[in-house]
């Protein structure tokens, strides 16, 4: 399950993180060593010459423990972030081709809270985890092999207290951390109820529902809390324990060496004190490495959800420009199969009631959703092309298009980034809305706010449908391209649109008798084509 994680991670980079780690806690663990050393052999009034060396090796130690830090925070957080930034690429590469069917069953804040939160658990997984353990060992096993160099017994009882506090501590708060398990969760679930509350107020408002969406979010709200007071109390408790662990440790230590010399049993009880250092951060470890767990499993979840189209193994290439549809259908939500030809200046609309399939029969030949029966372009079947080359060729204004949260300008470039002001002023022109943009203070500047908020929804519509003539597919698609318009605006923007698409091939999907009249073929879904 952890695997999910450990994609972005690159290991030699992490082993020299680790081995950073490892190091500067050696020479801040030896700084300690050698300068309790020095002050207990000061105190015996030794020669000069006695004590010069440590002298020397506690100024070594202290610079090189500040350069072996600043390389292990530099190293540590390259591997992390530049973890991070892979796996977020391919988890973001991941959803593209699951998109839109893909992803249904996932609510948009959680899905948001998987691509971000739960992709970071790689920081938590690789700081928190990965070298505190690496610390632990390290330092565990060269402290308690000196120890052992000097006294045997006082090795055995520090080997003893660092494995409670070290490995038996951290298994206890991982255990406890599993019983609460479910923070993840809750996270996104608030996560997906705000956005539903941000972008649905002005609905729970009008029907007087927004004191019961705040109650659900003040529930869930109130469940985090309950979450992350039980890992703090957890985390505090394991923190209580280790220093007791430590204090033991460090007095049967004093009572193993108190018979030694005052330098040597200084510097052994200091080592004991010391070590401990290295062991706190593991409880927090265990509760990262649960947390971490929960992440993987939450993008497991999302990475194994099936491609609703699979690309074919073999693509094929076309630059065609004629759609030929043969008993087309989708179960569940195209029942009836379709059959039609749209060639370049034809422009074809499909009518019929809603509910009866014609989005779904736009997004099959998007390729967004798979479809039996047969479908080509210049001859080649769609499913032997890869979506993005049938999305480049086949493509428009579908039902569910999105207005992002930029300026108008951006909104059309993205279609085609590299149009001119001329030809965005083109396609405007022909949707009828470069007069409304000319009017505004900062015209093509202006953001549409999110979702198109700063817009009325004829405007909405009008910038839809510039986006999609300005991609300039070899088939327009036009989902109700006239929805939200008045009679007298929506016959000249047919008008210009028949004018604007004359060499193109066009399909339709609409119920306006405007659009019908400007036709040349009307195709009835459940019934018999008209002209």
């Amino acid at each position: 399950m952890i695997s999910h994680l450990l994609h972005g991670i690159v290991p030699r980079r992490l082993l020299y993180a680790a081995s950073a780690a490892v190091a500067a806690e050696l020479a801040a663990v030896a700084l300690m060593g050698t300068a309790a050393w020095l002050i207990a052999r000061a105190a015996q009034h030794p020669p000069m010459s006695a004590v010069a060396v440590a002298v020397v090796a506690v100024r070594a130690l202290a610079l090189g423990r500040g350069v072996l830090r600043y390389a292990e925070r530099l190293l540590g957080h390259d591997v992390a972030l530049s973890a991070v930034s892979r796996q977020r690429a391919r988890v973001y590469e991941a959803l593209v081709p699951r998109a839109p069917d893909g992803v249904a069953a996932f609510r948009d804040g959680d899905v948001l809270t998987r691509l971000v939160d739960d992709v970071d658990a790689v920081q938590d997984l690789v700081l928190r985890c990965v070298i505190p353990a690496a610390v632990a060992a390290g330092v565990t096993v060269a402290v308690t092999g000196f120890t052992a160099t000097l006294s045997f017994p006082a090795a055995a009882v520090l080997a003893a207290g660092l494995g409670i506090a070290g490995i038996l501590m951290p298994c206890m708060v991982f255990a406890s951390a599993g019983r609460t398990n479910g923070e993840k969760d809750t996270r996104a679930a608030l996560a997906a109820h705000t956005t539903d509350l941000m972008r649905g107020a002005a609905d729970l408002a009008a029907f007087n529902a927004t004191g019961q969406a705040l109650a659900t979010a003040r529930e869930l709200g109130a469940e985090l809390v309950a979450h992350e007071r039980r890992r703090a109390v957890t985390a505090g408790l394991a923190t209580a324990a280790i220093l007791l662990i430590q204090g033991v440790t460090v007095i049967a230590v004093i009572l193993f060496v108190r018979h030694a010399d005052l330098p040597t049993g200084t510097v052994l009880v200091v080592l004991a004190l010391t070590a401990f250092d290295v062991i706190t951060p593991l409880s927090g470890a265990a509760t990262a490495l649960r947390g971490a767990r929960a992440s993987a499993r939450r993008l497991g979840a999302l990475l194994d959800t099936p491609e609703p189209v699979p690309e074919p193994p073999h693509p094929a290439t076309t630059d065609g420009h004629t759609l030929e549809v043969r008993g087309l259908r989708v179960p569940g939500r195209l029942d009836g199969p379709v059959s039609l030809r749209v060639v370049p200046g034809r422009m074809v609309a499909i009518v019929g009631p809603s509910g009866i399939g014609k989005s779904t029969l736009l997004a099959a030949l998007m390729r967004f959703t798979d479809y039996e029966g047969s479908a080509t372009i210049g001859g080649h079947e769609l499913k032997s092309l890869r979506g993005d080359d049938v999305r480049a060729l086949i493509t428009g204004m579908t039902q569910d298009a999105h207005v992002f949260d930029a300026s108008l300008r951006d909104n059309l470039l993205f279609a085609r980034p590299d149009a001119t002001g001329n030809d965005l002023d083109r396609v405007a022109r022909q949707a009828r809305l470069l007069d409304w943009i000319e009017s505004l203070p900062d015209g093509w500047d202006t953001r549409a706010g999110a979702v198109g908020v700063s817009m009325s929804g004829g405007q909405r519509q009008r910038l839809l449908l510039a986006r999609a003539l300005l991609a300039n597919p070899a088939v327009l698609l036009l989902d109700e391209p006239t929805e939200g318009l008045d009679h007298d605006t929506a016959e000249a923007l047919m008008a210009d649109l028949r004018s604007a698409t004359r060499n193109r091939a066009v399909l339709l999907v609409t119920h306006s008798p405007v659009a019908h009249a400007i036709a040349d073929e009307i195709h009835p879904l459940g019934g018999n084509r008209g002209h």
